[in-house]
């Protein structure tokens, strides 16, 4: 593929005047069509995309500022309109983003079982894309970036539902995303736009067109989706994360672990929301993190012993235990055992990441193995639960079920599996019976890369 070769598709980030029934099938054949491009075909569209958006970047933050200005207006929380925001900055990192996407290993064709079943039969597992993926969003339009690139990387396409308080930032990047792959050559119905609120309905209702959906939202509204779709769902809901100070924790690491993990970037869903605090360190550490926290503006809430140590903060109540405040407000709870600590976490947290501060192993392995989350930390911030400092390029979300894929998601995430099988006229009636023929089952290399 070449970035200058025409295109004979239009680069429209929607098709209004289609049913979504058709729009499916547009991304659903596009999908098909990437499924089938080699790696450096692949890497081609998202250089031409991240070009695209470079070029756009004036009309992008434009009409991120038209969204900011009608969020004000709207009075949109806290939380939401710090993510919406998408600056010159925040954009050019995004772009950056993209790019680092190409120079990730292609996560399809690989050879996962080579078995001959018998002379002349053989046996493959060989990874390939999902299909079509659905994603329906609220605010961070940053994420159109990151998930239209990792579908593209694993031959995925994908019909994207961002929230209203968003539309004019999502428009101009899928604008410009589709111009990119129309670049390039490919076909830009591999990303499609929803704008309207029925059209989130309509979709969780194309099991036959759409493969996974991923909801990033609310608890309520990942509920709902999980309720209301017979389409595979992956998600989150909350993220309500802890950091547990161990007896045996360092005070100033301490400090700086908590201090980053709550006020870097509150609304993040990797931010903590609770502190756990060993009742033999709370005295000494607790009036060194509420100083440096309360600088920043954090309104703490404490529980009746970390209230008689700290006497400016508010009684904290059994709701502040199970809330993702999203903003600066930290819940502390003095606990007696580092098994306390672990009940609590296991009884409250969602599942998303976990930490600990300790200078005792013994305490770390204990809580790591005990504490049931997708991410669990010893001595670092909560914040780097994140695809792209994982080293995945980018994430479309993160999971906290149990089933794989658990955590961010990056590439691997988003792609499945397939058997094939090449034999020789052979027949299942030659391995049954009182002659049946034995089974070979001798395996080759399994991790090698499928050809073409």
């Amino acid at each position: 593929m070449n970035a200058q070769t025409s295109s004979p598709f239009t680069n429209s980030p929607t098709s209004t005047a289609l049913p979504l029934v058709a729009i499916a099938q547009q991304t659903q054949q596009a999908a098909r069509e990437l499924a089938q491009l080699s790696a450096a075909a692949k890497n081609e569209i998202i250089e031409a995309i991240a070009q695209a958006l470079e070029a756009a970047a004036g009309t992008i933050t434009a009409a991120n500022q038209a969204d900011l200005q009608a969020a004000l207006t709207e009075n949109l929380a806290k939380p939401l309109y710090s993510r919406l925001k998408l600056d010159d900055i925040k954009l050019k990192g995004a772009i950056q983003g993209v790019r680092s996407v190409a120079a990730l290993p292609d996560p399809t064709g690989h050879i996962t079982i080579h078995r001959e079943l018998d002379d002349g039969l053989t046996l493959k597992r060989i990874a390939c894309p999902l299909g079509v993926l659905g994603i329906i969003f609220e605010s961070r339009p940053d994420a159109v970036m990151q998930i239209s690139a990792l579908a593209i990387k694993s031959g995925n396409g994908v019909i994207l539902k961002g929230g209203r308080e968003a539309i004019r930032s999502c428009t101009a990047l899928v604008t410009a995303i589709r111009q990119g792959t129309a670049n390039a050559g490919a076909n830009p119905n591999a990303v499609q736009l929803l704008t309207t609120r029925e059209e989130t309905n309509a979709l969780l209702a194309l099991d036959q067109y759409v493969d996974l959906i991923i909801p990033r939202g609310s608890n309520s509204f990942v509920q709902y989706v999980q309720a209301n779709t017979r389409i595979p769902v992956l998600g989150h809901a909350d993220g309500i994360c802890h950091l547990y100070i161990d007896k045996a924790a360092d005070i100033e690491q301490s400090k700086s672990i908590v201090v980053d993990s709550k006020v870097g970037y509150p609304s993040a869903c990797n931010a903590v929301e609770t502190l756990l605090v060993h009742q033999e360190i709370a005295a000494k550490v607790l009036p060194v993190i509420a100083e440096a926290l309360q600088a920043e503006g954090v309104e703490l809430r404490g529980d009746q012993e970390s209230q008689q140590i700290l006497s400016n903060i508010k009684p904290a109540t059994e709701d502040d235990w199970s809330t993702e405040y999203s903003d600066l407000i930290l819940a502390i709870r003095v606990v007696d055992s580092l098994e306390a600590a672990i009940d609590h976490i296991n009884t409250y947290g969602s599942r998303h990441t976990e930490a600990i501060a300790t200078t005792d192993q013994s305490a770390a392995d204990i809580f790591m193995a005990q504490v049931d989350a997708a991410g669990v930390y010893h001595n670092c911030s909560t914040r780097f639960a994140d695809g792209f400092r994982y080293g995945f390029g980018a994430e479309v979300g993160i999971s906290t079920q149990k089933m794989p894929p658990r955590g961010p998601v990056g590439l691997e995430g988003l792609v499945t599996y397939k058997y094939q099988l090449v034999g020789d006229g052979h027949i299942v009636a030659t391995y049954s019976g009182a002659d049946a023929k034995p089974f070979t089952h001798k395996d080759f290399l399994s991790t090698m890369k499928s050809e073409g």
